[in-house]
């Protein structure tokens, strides 16, 4: 029988020395909630306008590649649950030079989500108070958010619960509602078209920009994704893994698509999709459009907190993740430091500090900050997910086909679901070097990459030349 380990200490079994203090039902709405946040409130106005109603496809298929992606990251997770998640299972199953990239390139990951987040934070707070530059607005989450994550993974865990409980429960109540406009036929506002499912299809067709339009939209909808990975990371922190990784896992992609595509299917219900201007959330516009302006400053402020949460989680993704990489040698001593309430507290500083750089580019270059920091963050995911995929067929090379049998949370249909992710993620790369507004993170890349593995014989050679023997491949 297998015992529990102590929630309140570090985990000596493990030999991570973080608190297990989070819950299965924070685990659970960790996971939810870091995909649920800029990409669907914000960014799917972009997706909307690109695909038009077949975007709502466009989700469904980027859901599958994601669902398969996270199954064999959490294949790996259950049977070795660690706070570096991917880059820990790189670190072992494949190289140390690996466990370097992945987790470096995480951890870039994590802060460019972080900054999409705070470039588009100003537009809800102006939706109350147009006159505070969004830079401020920026600045102030900045400092509060890391504030939170200072005090200890329990609190990071209670506030994430209820940020996430808040959007979940939003957007579950805005479907009720739209539908209600819908059926019912509401409409306080005499210029609009009356909201219809017909909507879907009578504005030129389900695909009104063809099956390009669909392709292009696919970029935009693989950034709403980013964070589902998320819950793996929690795995040095939670006070039952093998229990709570599964369930979580299975629940998050089919909660996320559900919400997904239901939202926006009842948004260019009540409102046609090429009214949707991006000028604000489109779950704020179509309240505002037929006139319930009450609904509308209640969506905005889920909006807001929606964002709030992903940065909150970002902010522990990137801190967990360098401490990661300092126990595999691949980080400075510092960020292995962690302080009595179990918080890695150099890393969520030195994390936080890099984010305030989205202030910067949002008071300088507010026109272009979340396109360009869109792309950037999408190219970093994608490096992620091939990484995790690759790893994956390793861990599994490396532990042989009899104990690959007797896994207790295998990854479905693998290999061939893995072949076929990859797959996806390389036509994603090509669309993305086919868009204008992504092609320059596409040069970006490989460029991250090659700067990475450079760092990386640099370290070996000048910092720590004992690493490659210490790596367990």
């Amino acid at each position: 029988m297998r015992t529990q380990a102590n929630p309140t200490r570090p985990d000596a079994k493990s030999g991570t020395p973080f608190q297990r203090r989070l819950k299965g039902r924070h685990i659970q709405m960790i996971a939810l909630g870091a995909a649920i946040g800029t990409g669907l409130f914000y960014g799917s106005a972009e997706a909307i306008t690109t695909a038009g109603p077949s975007v709502l496809l466009v989700f469904a298929i980027g859901g599958v590649a994601i669902f398969w992606i996270v199954r064999a990251l959490g294949e790996m997770s259950v049977e070795d649950p660690a706070s570096g998640a991917f880059s820990h299972h790189a670190h072992r199953n494949w190289s140390s030079r690996a466990g370097f990239v992945s987790g470096w390139n995480y951890w870039f990951t994590c802060v460019a989500v972080a900054m999409v987040e705070l470039s588009v934070v100003g537009k809800f707070v102006n939706y109350w108070f147009p006159d505070i530059p969004g830079y401020l607005s920026a600045a102030f989450f900045l400092v509060t958010i890391t504030a939170v994550n200072m005090v200890g993974v329990r609190v990071y865990g209670e506030f994430e619960f209820w940020f996430a409980i808040i959007k979940v429960a939003a957007v579950a109540a805005m479907i009720v509602l739209g539908t209600m406009i819908v059926v019912l036929g509401i409409n306080n506002n005499s210029n609009l078209i009356d909201p219809s499912f017909a909507h879907l299809v009578d504005d030129g067709g389900f695909f009104p920009h063809g099956i390009s339009g669909g392709l292009q939209a696919l970029v935009i909808v693989m950034f709403a994704f980013s964070g589902t990975e998320l819950v793996a990371v929690t795995a040095g922190e939670a006070e039952d893994p093998r229990r709570t990784l599964p369930r979580a896992i299975n629940q998050v992609v089919v909660r996320i698509l559900l919400f997904y595509i239901l939202a926006l299917a009842i948004i260019m219900a009540v409102v046609p999709w090429s009214r949707i201007d991006g000028r604000t959330s489109p779950f704020v516009q179509i309240f505002e459009m037929v006139g319930v302006r009450g609904a509308a400053h209640i969506l905005n402020f889920v909006v807001l907190t929606a964002v709030l949460s992903v940065y909150n989680s970002t902010l522990y993704g990137s801190g967990r993740m360098l401490h990661s990489l300092t126990r595999q040698g691949n980080a400075p001593a510092l960020f292995g430091k962690v302080t009595s309430r179990g918080v890695p507290l150099a890393g969520v500083l030195a994390s936080s500090a890099v984010t305030a750089v989205a202030v910067a580019v949002v008071f300088l270059w507010p026109d272009f900050a979340f396109t360009y920091l869109l792309a950037i963050a999408t190219i970093a995911a994608v490096i992620n997910w091939t990484m995790i995929i690759v790893t994956h067929q390793k861990f599994r090379r490396r532990i042989g086909p009899e104990a690959v049998a007797n896994l207790t949370f295998r990854m479905p249909g693998a290999p061939v679901t893995g072949w076929i992710a990859l797959a996806f993620l390389a036509l994603i790369v090509a669309l993305m070097a086919a868009s204008s507004g992504f092609h320059v993170a596409v040069i970006a890349g490989p460029l991250w990459i090659a700067g990475l593995l450079i760092a990386y014989e640099i370290k070996v050679r000048f910092c720590n030349p004992s690493v490659e023997s210490r790596a367990p491949v």
